[in-house]
């Protein structure tokens, strides 16, 4: 039974600057089967009814119905009786979960394949297991060992932690969830960068969170001035912060911000919610990652939140979260309302890759190192005017492609076997049409095919195309 909708009003935030050359009928269509396709529009969520919506947009019912009709056609509706227009994706039963298009290349997502030590590490985790089969089952805070691995590791890179100031959670985002859930109250306001991780954002807002943002962009960071007032004048209860390599953009907090942040974070009695899941993917940094709570003279509440997602394996649903140890308890204690803990298995995993974690940081740091080099000279020698930031570290490029296409580019990329993420979902209220996110965490001849289809999708939309590629088998 369907009973997730969206408002008019909701839907026209997400649909931003969605006007393009086309009728108008039809550049709405392109514009709400994008946020179906990205997920912005959950499938199974009920569209506002034509005429609402037609009212909110300005527009004529006609076109509102043309636009719901085309959509329909093509999959990406399904009007149900008592339930109007569901939101659908072609091919996908009702309530399955959607499955990437066959042989397209996913630039959607930022993350490496897993490290070569997986393997090896579950096989000698399989080995371990049957000493814990009658000791352990449900887990809501982690095993004592992986738990001590990590406070270990905090307290060598600078911040003192005891085992039970950490909780091990189901990947970062299952902990940033959490965090949502139990610091945060309908109506309370929740402080995060603009753009930003999207999935953190739509555990605040589903939270009833009211979203104060902040600005960050790749060659200036953060402003001091903007972050302060944002702090004074708003008073929020938690800010998700990611001072590291920050995602979108790449960039990362200078030590006067970082002391701006925790200072006006300390007045306010904000909790800082800070996401390292990307800090120690340096590429030219040279000193070793220092955690943002190791330096708190200000006296700020800090929670930090850390990952093997982004370094080991996305597949290795292991997470934690730093914090006091009040707030770990009060953290158990509202767990077993979503799942009852993390799966042993893969926590023994984990015990037996912490130890080689350095090592395979460092293979992914020259990993990027390359990747990036070759995303920059493709992007230099194909789209000569976009506007390519150079990240010292992380795994994407926040690229300015100088016009407001962004939502039509992913959407004629996904035709060229691309899937790449617009730039309005790392924002709110449909903004950042003017940029796109590249990531360099593909192989080489990945990368090349990519930019490559992203080249065919772009001169499909302006009238004077981007040079074509190099002969990719000349490239050594």
């Amino acid at each position: 039974m369907v009973d997730v909708h969206i408002t008019a009003r909701a839907l026209t935030s997400l649909l931003g600057d969605w006007r393009g050359t086309d009728a108008a009928y039809r550049s709405l269509s392109d514009r709400v089967r994008l946020l179906i396709l990205d997920g912005r529009v959950p499938t199974d969520t009920r569209l506002p009814a034509e005429r609402d919506l037609a009212e909110r947009l300005g527009l004529s019912r006609t076109t509102v119905t043309a636009a719901y009709r085309e959509l329909r056609e093509n999959g990406y509706l399904e009007s149900l009786r008592g339930s109007g227009s569901v939101a659908r994706l072609p091919g996908a039963a009702p309530d399955v979960a959607p499955v990437r298009e066959h042989g397209a290349l996913d630039f959607s997502k930022a993350s490496m394949p897993a490290s070569a030590l997986v393997a090896e590490a579950s096989v000698a985790a399989a080995a371990r297991l049957p000493r814990y089969l009658t000791e352990f089952d449900y887990d809501p805070v982690g095993l004592p060992e992986l738990r001590r691995a990590l406070a270990e590791r905090y307290s060598a890179a600078g911040l003192p932690t005891s085992p039970d100031e950490i909780m091990v959670t189901l990947g970062a985002q299952h902990a940033i969830g959490l965090l949502a859930r139990t610091m945060v109250s309908r109506g309370d306001r929740a402080l995060l960068e603009m753009p930003s991780y999207p999935h953190a954002h739509d555990a605040l807002r589903a939270v009833g969170a009211r979203l104060v943002p902040v600005t960050v962009t790749s060659d200036r960071g953060w402003d001091d001035a903007e972050v302060t007032q944002a702090f004074e004048r708003t008073n929020p209860v938690l800010a998700y912060l990611m001072p590291d390599f920050h995602n979108p953009t790449g960039a990362s907090m200078t030590p006067a911000t970082r002391a701006t942040v925790r200072r006006a974070a300390a007045r306010t009695g904000t909790i800082l919610v800070i996401d390292e899941t990307t800090a120690d993917l340096s590429i030219d940094r040279a000193a070793p990652h220092r955690p943002f709570a190791a330096d708190n003279a200000e006296g700020a509440r800090i929670i930090t939140i850390g990952s093997l997602g982004k370094t080991v394996w996305g597949g290795l649903r292991i997470g934690w979260i730093r914090a006091d140890r009040a707030t770990i308890r009060k953290l158990v204690v509202a767990r077993s309302i979503g799942d009852l803990g993390t799966p042993i298995l893969e926590q023994l995993v984990s015990v037996e890759l912490l130890p080689r974690l350095d090592e395979i940081i460092d293979l992914r740091r020259s990993q990027l190192a390359a990747t990036r080099y070759r995303v920059e000279q493709l992007l230099a020698e194909n789209f000569p005017r976009w506007e390519v930031p150079r990240v010292h570290g992380g795994l994407a490029l926040w690229v300015g492609i100088g016009a407001p296409l962004s939502s039509q580019l992913a959407l004629a990329s996904r035709s060229q076997g691309l899937v790449v993420a617009a730039g309005p979902r790392f924002g709110i209220d449909g903004a950042f049409e003017r940029f796109l996110r590249i990531p360099i965490t593909y192989s080489i001849p990945e990368t090349e095919r990519g930019i490559e289809a992203l080249r065919r999708a772009w001169a499909s939309l302006v009238r004077d195309p981007a040079p074509a590629m190099p002969d990719l088998a000349s490239v050594v």
